[in-house]
């Protein structure tokens, strides 16, 4: 051998030795089909076999018209995937190869050149598997075989001597509202739902970095990385951490490496309201002999966060410290994206997340019937200061406890607390959504006929998953205040008194008991978690539920079967009765439902932030939608803002006033989340529809920080004299903090609206003013764009600036007059 050809050979092995490099799979030519079959058909990873279905039009979209019901046979059957790859002769020259699935759905058979590999049997984990000796220099083959999750479901619920509810699902480590819930269809998929990658590495490997804090420490000892190292060769080696340079000593096998970090001239990470979400980037680099060998970069922040839960004369407190100060949590719930999990984009991640933001929110809960979400999620939570509720995902049902379950799900947490315990936005994990409350409340003991000694073994099981388990996984791979525990929520059911007044509540009293809607007035507990009221989807989203020309009628058996909620239709209908007119046009019945659901959801967010302290803490159920579909939701599955979203970030504001009616009064609060005091000079006017002022009051006032005060009674005697039902009391402040709150006296139905003149006047091709010369309540702007403000109420020879996310040529307008004249 020459010296040229030498030392090219010798300058490529040093290469390959030193540094470990990453090569996707994702991006090979898939095929994929049902295990009967012959033929195969293209396929996209990550996927899902409905998406590929799709694609090959071999069924329907099953998001239109009634086409769920024509795709149920998926989930009975067998899918096999393959794709055929090339491997070099200089790849195989490195010591290790490692095959890593992020996510395959669910019950799989991985093969290699026809070898098997591994089986698998959870979504949730991720698959790392050693492929060096099964690889050869040219064309490889991967196989990937998927077996009914369904049956196999029934076939492990065989196991169980008694029957479980909701089985078959709560024995499979799936997505569990891919089973059908209240507000999402049936799509049991199968599929690989994440990233597939080839690994290459030499020497040694980064298997994690954790970034631990001690907020109680001295400034310059309050911060250091645990760094996880799998070491195939044994020797010294050196870490870079930024400016950081750490000479050390490997182990053959697993070593970790603790590496302190000066925080000195470092900026706190805060939630939304509360500054800045700073965020600090670390690359931390391996190498031997000053060779590279792995490099991982991580993004944190500083923060610290407590639940805080201590006794008092009325039950128990229940709330988060950040960063020391008490914190009023303001936020939702999250379900996922889409039925299809692989077809969220990190565009739709960042939008939803920064509408939260901008709706004045600072917590949004995972809810446990779903899956952890995508990096991009937390991604988005971290850069907006929003903290997350994380459930694990068990949801409303009973699960196994047999070790083959438990160990896999020790390895499930393992996993995602890996993944996702560096994001300063993580607040809390809970341990599953309504299980407690199944167990005592749902009678499901009585309805399959359970034995004492059953029943036992159902609560025993449980105690033993997320009591035992779950929390001891959790704590073996976090340290620090990141490792807060809640084994269930709610930790009391809604029927119970102890729910209000300590650990977190589901109230559905409202809805589900189909109590008024000022019920919300009475039930307020330390920590809502979870409340709500359905309302239409925009008429967007509502015409996407068609294939061909849409049909916008209520009787419409595509209508119908986008509202997954047996009495869906008959409890809207029955609340809109009692405040509003029920409309018989499609298009009217659409804007009252969302006025009603937003007017629901106003009552219930403004009692609980009156009750502060008591109450620390509102989360609606719920944010979001996975399909086009009549939900609880805020912003439906095309991204447009409802009624209730607009309602939600009023609702929100630091500063809001909020009037309570009692049997002689209307009493006025003052509630503010800012940490200042602030000086204010409060004007109070009672304003009939024209615009006249009936009567007026001003008051100055001192509000601490941080405070619910109630800051003036007003008497009814006082207002007697007045016809109230056409009259808006109106309270406003220019001083310090700007604040202004309609307030009216009756409900909508009852109120004597005049017809507005309402006026649009363009200003630029983005941005438009809205006059009217008597009060237009509900102001219901209409077109294919995001309205800066919408459905708001516009006083008598007032306007208001708008600014659209695009321009349009015409804006359509709607006032609640035009859905309650008689």
């Amino acid at each position: 051998m020459n010296k040229t050809i030498f030392f090219a050979f010798f300058f490529m092995q040093n290469i390959l030795h030193a540094q470990f490099s990453q090569r996707s799979l994702s991006s090979e030519n898939w095929q994929f089909k049902n295990s009967k079959e012959q033929s195969w058909l293209p396929a996209k990873v990550p996927g899902t076999v409905h998406l590929d279905l799709m694609n090959n039009r071999m069924i329907p979209d099953p998001y239109k018209d009634e086409n769920e019901k024509k795709v149920q046979w998926i989930e009975n059957e067998n899918w096999d995937y393959q794709t055929a790859f090339t491997v070099s002769s200089r790849e195989l020259m490195n010591d290790n190869i490692d095959l890593v699935f992020n996510g395959l759905d669910t019950f799989s058979e991985i093969y290699l050149n026809g070898k098997l590999l591994k089986k698998t049997d959870n979504m949730f984990r991720k698959w790392n598997i050693p492929v060096k000796q099964y690889l050869k220099t040219g064309n490889n083959i991967l196989q990937i075989r998927f077996i009914s999750a369904v049956n196999t479901g029934k076939e492990l619920a065989k196991q169980v001597p008694f029957t479980m509810p909701e089985s078959p699902r709560s024995f499979v480590r799936k997505a569990q509202y891919q089973f059908g819930w209240d507000w999402g269809p049936r799509l049991v998929t199968a599929g690989i739902w994440k990233d597939v990658q080839l690994e290459f590495w030499n020497n040694a490997k980064i298997i994690s970095v954790k970034d631990i804090q001690n907020r109680t420490a001295e400034a310059s000892q309050n911060l250091h990385f645990d760094v996880e190292i799998y070491a195939q060769n044994a020797g010294d080696y050196t870490l870079d951490f930024n400016s950081i340079h750490k000479k050390i000593t490997l182990k053959k096998g697993r070593n970790t490496i603790s590496v302190p970090y000066d925080t000195d001239g470092m900026k706190l990470w805060q939630p939304n309201g509360r500054g800045e979400a700073n965020l600090y980037d670390f690359k931390v680099k391996l190498s031997k002999d000053q060779k590279n060998i792995d490099l991982k970069n991580i993004k944190i922040g500083l923060r610290t966060v407590e639940l805080v839960q201590e006794k008092d004369k009325k039950g128990k407190s229940f709330y988060f410290k950040v960063n020391g100060q008490p914190l009023y949590i303001k936020g939702t719930n999250w379900i996922p994206g889409d039925s299809f999990s692989p077809r969220m984009t990190r565009e739709k991640y960042q939008k939803l997340i920064k509408d939260i933001k901008d709706a004045n929110m600072n917590m949004i809960r995972i809810w446990g019937g779903g899956i952890y979400e995508d990096d991009e999620f937390y991604k988005a939570c971290d850069e907006n200061g929003i903290l997350v509720w994380q459930d694990f995902m068990f949801a409303g049902s009973f699960y196994p406890a047999d070790e083959a379950f438990l160990n896999n799900v020790k390895e499930e947490v393992k996993d995602q607390v890996t993944r996702l315990q560096n994001h300063p936005s993580i607040a809390l994990w809970c341990g599953n959504n309504e299980i407690d409350e199944a167990i005592v409340n749902w009678g499901y003991q009585k309805q399959f006929k359970y034995s004492k000694n059953d029943s036992l073994q159902v609560w025993k099981d449980y105690k033993k998953l997320f009591h035992d388990v779950i929390p001891k996984a959790l704590a073996e791979n976090l340290k620090s205040d990141k490792n807060i525990y809640w084994p269930s929520s709610p930790s009391i059911g809604w029927g119970h008194k102890e729910s209000l007044t300590e650990g977190d509540s589901h109230y559905w009293g409202v809805w589900w008991g189909e109590q008024p809607f000022e019920i919300y007035n009475e039930k307020v507990g330390r920590f809502m978690s979870e409340y709500g009221f359905q309302g239409t989807p925009s008429l967007e989203t509502t015409k996407s539920m068609f294939s061909g020309t849409p049909d916008l009628n209520l009787q419409n058996p595509t209508v119908k079967a986008h509202e997954k909620h047996a009495r869906g239709w008959d409890i809207i209908n029955e609340y809109l009765k009692r405040d509003y007119k029920v409309p018989s046009d499609f298009v009217q019945y659409n804007y009252v439902s969302q006025l009603l659901q937003a007017r629901g959801m106003q009552i219930a967010i403004e009692a609980h932030r009156r009750a502060k302290p008591y109450n620390m803490g509102t989360l609606y159920w719920q944010l979001n939608d996975c399909w086009p579909v009549v939900s609880w939701s805020s912003i439906d599955y095309l991204g447009n803002w409802k009624a209730f979203h607009y309602q939600a970030k009023r609702s929100f504001e630091p500063v809001l006033i909020s009037i309570a009616e009692t049997d002689k009064s209307y009493d006025v609060y003052l509630i503010s989340d800012l940490l200042k005091e602030l000086t204010t000079d409060i004007t109070f006017e009672l304003i009939n529809f024209r615009g006249k002022t009936l009567w007026k009051a001003n008051q100055p006032d001192v509000i601490n920080a941080d405070i619910s005060k109630k800051i003036r009674s007003i008497s009814k005697s006082e207002l007697a004299q007045f016809d109230l039902s056409g009259a808006v009391l109106k309270i406003s402040s220019e001083k310090d903090t700007k604040f202004e709150k309609l307030f009216f006296f009756n409900k909508p139905k009852d109120l004597k609206l005049l017809k507005p003149e309402i006026k649009i006047r363009k200003i630029s091709p983005t941005e438009i003013e809205i006059s009217t010369d008597v009060l237009a309540k509900d102001v219901y702007l209409i077109g294919d764009t995001h309205f800066s403000d919408n459905f708001f109420d516009l006083m008598p020879g007032t306007s208001k600036r708008i600014i659209l996310s695009k321009p349009l040529e015409k804006v359509e307008v709607m006032s609640l007059w035009d859905v309650m004249k008689d």
